[in-house]
């Protein structure tokens, strides 16, 4: 994109401040790579590109990367196709739509990346429709609207002629297609204003988002097999990204949905990759004892100078509350402690190296020289002194006032002047990718997602208050409210089409 580009303040999700030119009356700009990974399935891939070749977006701005998945036989390109279309090999180190779509993207050189899948007959306006988003700002990934239909008996030259005359339904019955849960979702949620976790309906079917951001967040995860759509959506989330979905951005889906065919099947062979890439999906770690790849909550203590007791207590503190996904960051000069023989005086040489004796082997506990500035993909980053030990739902309650509220950041305030500050990963990227000169990252936080302050009182309560939470699995037939860990969960479970 343009080191130009406006980025107007849109506050959560909420892209109202955004006025999207009108279709057909308006100058694209900006050039596209449209990357299609495939699998096989020769004839619904030349009904994609002949449909791509009749859009209503300039052919000079479109490129179209084919990325052949170990298709047998090897897949060709068809006679009616984009003008600037080429035919490449998935990167041999790897197999999937995930792994793919990556390889495609490392050729490309649009300033957006549209994904599309090969089995997609998309209308005239679609490429424009979710393109004009990106004409406007850089932080947005737009989601393109689709039905499912049987694969029907057409030719790619009666595909391409319908779409030219922007008259597919001549061609095909779409008085049968089956809708999409997806836009359902998006229409209850007012175009996804309304929603507090907009990555869950960005499936990948059809989707586009500035290149950059792609790098940026390094791409899909290649090593997902199955909900590798909406874990990069998640990672695109943490990153600050704005979630556009444009119901003018019309397809056809070729062939029912895999839900249809098995959904049972289909949702477990997906929750295992989400459980451990998703720390927003609390439904899925309600396993105790264990430790996932993406921790729900990042604990960062500045350690530096602080006796080696008082910190074990505070991270045996963090580790051991009511919210387990925990990872606790410890930040202090590391490299300054000299091996060999234990020290035999006191001083930050010995509390230093008895820390790094006591937890370097803990895989819940990193230390490290400098913080990054960036916490994600964990969506929760508290920052606290070691010298005042979390109580056991000080993290439980601190992340539920931030659901609740909808916050970017909470800063609590104790009685001798310290704070401790939890973060919100979304919003402080968000902030980064706005703030300007003079401006501080909690004052853009405060305006686009909001700041609260409280008491110290209101997340490290007495003990009293403490024993009066009810316990997280109470006993059989005992009637009292739901436990604090489920009362947390405000996420409703949104099952998009796999």
């Amino acid at each position: 994109m343009t080191g130009n580009v406006a980025r107007p303040r849109i506050r959560h999700n909420d892209y109202s401040p955004l006025d999207p030119p009108e279709l057909g009356h308006w100058t694209p700009t900006l050039p596209v790579s449209v990357v299609i990974p495939a699998h096989s399935g020769q004839h619904r891939l030349d009904l994609t590109l002949a449909a791509l070749s009749a859009q209503s977006y300039p052919d000079s701005l479109l490129d179209v990367i084919v990325v052949d998945d170990a298709s047998d036989p090897p897949l060709r390109l068809p006679e009616i196709r984009p003008g600037n279309t080429r035919l490449i090999r998935s990167a041999p180190d790897g197999w999937g739509p995930a792994h793919a779509l990556n390889t495609g993207v490392a050729v490309a050189e649009g300033a957006v990346i549209q994904r599309l899948d090969s089995d997609m007959i998309i209308h005239r306006e679609h490429l424009e429709a979710l393109l004009r988003w990106h004409h406007l700002t850089d932080y947005v990934v737009t989601i393109g609207a689709k039905q499912f239909i049987e694969e029907p008996d057409v030719s790619p030259a009666e595909v391409r002629d319908a779409v030219a005359a922007d008259r597919l339904e001549t061609l095909l019955d779409l008085s049968r297609a089956v809708p999409s849960s997806t836009e359902r979702t998006i229409v209850r949620l007012d175009g996804l204003r309304r929603s507090r976790n907009p990555y869950h309906v960005c499936t990948g079917p059809t989707l586009s988002l500035p290149r950059s951001l792609f790098q940026d967040v390094g791409g899909l995860n290649g090593a997902v097999q199955r909900g590798e759509d909406t874990e990069f959506a998640y990672r695109l989330a943490q990153a600050g990204a704005v979630f556009v979905p444009d119901m003018k951005a019309r397809a056809e889906h070729l062939g029912l949905p895999s839900q249809r065919r098995n959904r049972a099947t289909s949702v477990r062979a997906v929750e295992p990759f989400l459980a451990n890439l998703v720390p927003l999906r609390r439904d899925l770690r309600k396993d105790r004892g264990r430790i996932w790849r993406v921790p729900y909550v990042e604990v960062v203590m500045e350690v530096a100078g602080v006796a080696e007791r008082v910190v074990r207590q505070a991270v045996n503190a963090a580790l051991t509350g009511t919210i387990h996904d925990v990872r606790v960051t410890l930040v202090a000069p590391w490299a300054a402690v000299a091996p060999g023989r234990m020290p035999d005086h006191g001083g930050l040489a010995l509390e230093l190296r008895l820390l790094l004796e006591s937890l370097s082997d803990d895989p819940r506990v990193a230390l490290v020289e400098n913080l990054v500035p960036n916490a994600a993909p964990v969506p929760f980053r508290l920052r606290c002194t070691a010298d005042t030990p979390l109580a056991p739902t000080t993290l439980e309650r601190m992340t539920r006032a931030m659901i609740d509220g909808q916050l970017g950041m909470l800063l609590v305030n104790f009685s001798d002047g310290r704070h401790a500050v939890l973060e919100r990963t979304e919003a402080v990227n968000r902030a980064r990718l706005l703030v300007e000169r003079g401006e501080t990252i909690a004052a853009v936080v405060h305006e686009t997602y909001g700041v609260r302050q409280s008491p110290s009182s209101s997340f490290w309560p007495a003990p009293e208050a403490e024993a009066e939470e009810p316990a997280e699995t109470p006993e059989p037939g005992t009637p009292q409210r739901r436990p604090i860990r489920e009362r947390l969960n405000p996420f409703l479970r949104q099952e998009p089409d796999f």
